[in-house]
């Protein structure tokens, strides 16, 4: 009975071992098991976000270097001294000038420009008493159609500025009418619908090439304060804000309308 009693305590030591022992290997599986599943859930964690990178930045709008380029405008030339054009517009399309234009304006008179474009139409006061030659220059040129079927050619989010006036070659590099007029003053500033006259580094080098402030960024080029300023928007902010929105950076002058944006008339009116 003794030794039988012994036995039977042996194997229930056995069982009880081996019970012990599977519930280990149970255990030291698990363990093997999530920590195999941690490992692996980390590196698809990892390897998610390296997509999700990559489609961030694939979705993100380059700019195109290529704005749709306009065509050259054709217009006659004056080969003799130039004469004031006719105020009811009927004068022909002139492009080319022989000289700068005579005073053309009527003392005491008021004068605004009118802008049509296919964005919209812009209406400026034109300011004949602090600049009146800037503004009878550009008075004569408008009644001569000079600007007429002018493009939009640059536009700058840097300065908030759109640009235009180029007939003979709808960019910044056009030959002009054929002069250049002297600077009235310096000092300026500027302010969103300012009409303003572009030109070179050079002093006196002005002739048609024009620009409006679109946007308070335009005072940036108060610290130059050359670029003489000759009329004020009255109406049609909006419009050139809506230009400037057009603005794709080509990398030149800070860029251009991602589609052609077209003066088809600039209009005069007196009073």
């Amino acid at each position: 009975m003794a030794e039988l009693q012994t036995a039977q305590r042996r194997s229930q030591r056995r069982r009880q071992l081996v019970v012990i022992a599977a519930v280990v290997l149970v255990f030291l599986g698990l363990a093997v098991y999530v920590g195999t599943r941690g490992s692996s859930g980390k590196a698809k964690t990892t390897n998610a976000k390296a997509p999700a990178t990559t489609t961030g930045a694939a979705t993100t709008t380059v700019p195109s270097a290529t704005p749709p380029t306009v065509a050259p405008v054709s217009g006659g030339k004056l080969t003799t001294a130039t004469t004031c054009p006719k105020a009811d517009g009927s004068s022909p399309h002139i492009t080319t000038f022989a000289s700068a234009p005579p005073s053309c304006l009527d003392a005491g008179k008021s004068y605004s420009a009118t802008f049509v474009t296919n964005q919209g139409t812009v209406t400026v006061a034109l300011d004949t008493t602090k600049t009146p030659k800037t503004v009878n220059n550009f008075v004569v040129l408008a009644r001569y159609h000079y600007f007429d079927g002018t493009a939009i050619f640059r536009t700058d989010t840097s300065i908030d500025i759109i640009q235009g006036g180029s007939p003979h070659t709808q960019s910044a590099s056009d030959s002009g009418p054929g002069y250049t007029i002297p600077d009235e003053g310096s000092g300026y500033t500027y302010a969103p619908g300012d009409l303003v006259m572009a030109r070179t580094s050079a002093p006196n080098s002005a002739g048609a090439q024009f620009f409006f402030c679109a946007g308070t960024a335009c005072s940036n080029l108060n610290s130059q304060g050359t670029y003489v300023v000759f009329g004020h928007t009255t109406a049609g902010l909006d419009v050139l804000q809506k230009i400037l929105g057009l603005n794709v950076n080509s990398g030149s002058l800070g860029g251009a309308p991602r589609t052609p944006v077209i003066i088809s008339s600039v209009k005069i009116t007196e009073s």
